[in-house]
């Protein structure tokens, strides 16, 4: 799928976890709380596609994630698909096809989702507030690239850099300085394994089940069938899914937000009586 359908997959993920959360394990969290937590979630649902470089010189291509700082993101995915060209590389049975880049290689896998998440967590735990706010930065950066990907492709990354330093600067005013939040860790996570999901109903699919052989093979694609599967920035994709995850990502505003603001408002209304 495309940037924005990944990002707002990450998004519909995070807000409609954080509901059943809410309703059925009384797992409350208030709304700046959600609202960032859904921010490294949307974000996290591009990094995967870093392992897609463009022309880091001339500030062009590459996927939508890479894009989002300039040449400073397009040199790491640079960086991440040479990493992931030569995991693959290494790792590859004879069966596996030669290949000569490593997009939907190492970082379309379970153990990078893993890997992400772990040390997105170690690092909000051990340093925490201040390695937070890194992390909103950097992770919001992503999200404003994927969910306003027109406004985002207008305005240049420039503008994008220094939104993404005010929603930091926002958070680190308004977060309490005395927690580390781990769970940034797990919206990092979710947000990857999402993305491999949407990939895997796109023509080809992902290695979703490596590092483990199968048919003798270490990097087996894993999807639907490709006679079945969903166009890349085809109609299904941006109009139906994209549809479908926004409406569940207002539900679940609504399902979260709505029951406060209204026992808050009967509360003031006999109040006033």
């Amino acid at each position: 799928m495309m940037g924005p359908s990944h990002a707002l997959s990450g998004a519909a993920a995070w807000l409609a976890g954080s509901w059943a959360l809410d309703q059925f394990a009384n797992v409350s969290q208030t709304p700046l709380e959600v609202a960032v937590g859904t921010a490294i979630c949307a974000g996290g649902a591009l990094l995967p596609d870093l392992d897609m470089s463009g022309k880091v010189t001339r500030n062009q291509g590459g996927a939508t994630v890479a894009r989002t700082f300039g040449v400073a993101s397009l040199f790491v995915a640079e960086v991440v698909e040479k990493f992931s060209l030569g995991v693959y590389t290494a790792t590859k049975l004879k069966r596996d096809p030669r290949r000569d880049n490593g997009h939907r290689t190492f970082t379309h896998t379970l153990p990078f989702c893993g890997l992400l998440a772990w040390g997105t967590t170690a690092l909000a735990d051990n340093y925490g507030y201040w390695a937070v706010i890194g992390i909103v930065f950097f992770m919001s950066g992503l999200a404003l690239r994927g969910l306003f990907d027109d406004w985002a492709e207008r305005a240049g990354w420039v503008i994008v850099t220094l939104a993404s330093g005010a929603i930091a600067w926002f958070t680190a005013a308004n977060l309490p300085s005395d927690r580390g939040y781990p769970l940034l860790g797990l919206a990092v996570g979710v947000g990857c394994f999402v993305h491999i999901l949407g990939d895997m109903i796109t023509k080809n699919g992902v290695p979703i089940l490596w590092p483990i052989p199968v048919r003798r093979r270490m990097w087996m694609m894993v999807g639907i069938p490709n006679s079945m599967a969903v166009k890349v920035g085809g109609k299904v994709e941006v109009v139906i899914l994209r549809t479908a995850f926004t409406v569940i990502s207002l539900l679940s505003i609504g399902g979260l937000f709505v029951p406060g603001v209204l026992e808050r408002f009967n509360l003031d209304v006999w109040a006033s009586k």
